[in-house]
């Protein structure tokens, strides 16, 4: 089977939202319109995937999102961590070549592989002061969920080593196996036993609240139970994926109160299509600053 990067399996919705987001971006004065809400608090660390907005520059998306009160942008692949950076940004997720959605850590034969990706971008991240790489299961395609769990604990213990000399942490991500079919990694409780048997403060879960209510709902009650094992988050709404408005079933305000009363000070980085380009996503921002 063809392997797909994230962004080769969101290209439908992705070329929706770059048209968007490049005609909300297209002289100064639009650009004004996106200054820090009036009283911005800024307590819950908030980043953005850019990847759903692919048809802005990366320089002006930065310039826009960093005046709008974002600390960060998400989910960038190496060769742009720089350019995040000379723009006072912080490369909040970062994208490592060889982990990807459908072929991952679950296999032994991948390990050798991708193991060493990690060894090649882990130092790099720690220069360029990128927190977070990110990490991905893989699919089942036949393989059971307890044999898969231990090959993934296996590699990632490997990967530990590198990420805890260089203080870089490694975020596995939870997706719902509806969206992305035979996804390994889709249920908290089987991320948890990851986690807890990796044993390693620097490798830890990235809860896609989008993902975890499409496939056992309970996201507060998830995350409250299981936040020692959570280093970032995804929002999106449900259905749909696409705004953190009033059309869709999770209420954020309510979540997002949850994440901090628990004084989680990681980031939450907003991955959603978006229905009116960046007027959505400044929108997602003041809904989301608690």
């Amino acid at each position: 089977m063809q392997n797909f990067t994230r962004r080769e399996m969101m290209g439908a919705a992705l070329a929706g939202a770059a048209t968007l987001g490049s005609a909300a971006l297209v002289n100064a004065e639009d650009a004004k319109k996106y200054e820090k809400p009036e009283g911005f608090k800024g307590e819950i660390k908030q980043s953005v995937c850019k990847w759903c907005y692919g048809g802005i520059p990366l320089d002006e998306f930065c310039e826009t999102v960093k005046s709008m009160g974002l600390v960060g942008v998400d989910l960038i692949d190496p060769k742009d961590w720089e350019t995040v950076n000379k723009h006072g940004l912080t490369v909040t997720m970062g994208n490592v070549p060889e982990v990807q959605i459908q072929v991952g850590i679950n296999r032994a034969e991948n390990h050798d592989r991708i193991v060493a990706s990690y060894e090649k971008y882990i130092p790099m991240a720690a220069e360029l002061k990128v927190p977070n790489l990110i990490s991905l299961s893989g699919n089942r395609a036949g393989l059971d969920d307890e044999t898969g769990l231990k090959n993934c604990i296996t590699a990632l213990k490997r990967v530990a080593m590198t990420a805890e000399k260089y203080n870089v942490n490694v975020m596995l991500e939870l997706l719902n196996s509806k969206d992305h079919q035979d996804y390994m990694a889709d249920s908290t409780a089987w991320g948890v036993d990851l986690i807890k048997g990796v044993g390693s403060e620097r490798v830890k879960l990235l809860f896609d609240i989008y993902h975890m209510h499409r496939m056992e709902g309970d996201v507060i009650y998830h995350i409250r139970k299981d936040i020692d094992c959570i280093g970032h988050f995804h929002t999106a709404g449900c259905p749909g994926r696409h705004d953190l408005d009033d059309q869709q079933e999770l209420y954020y305000p309510a979540i997002i109160r949850a994440i901090k009363d628990l004084g989680f000070k990681g980031f939450v980085a907003h991955e959603f299509t978006p229905k009116n380009g960046v007027d959505s996503l400044y929108n997602a921002i003041k809904l989301c600053d608690l």
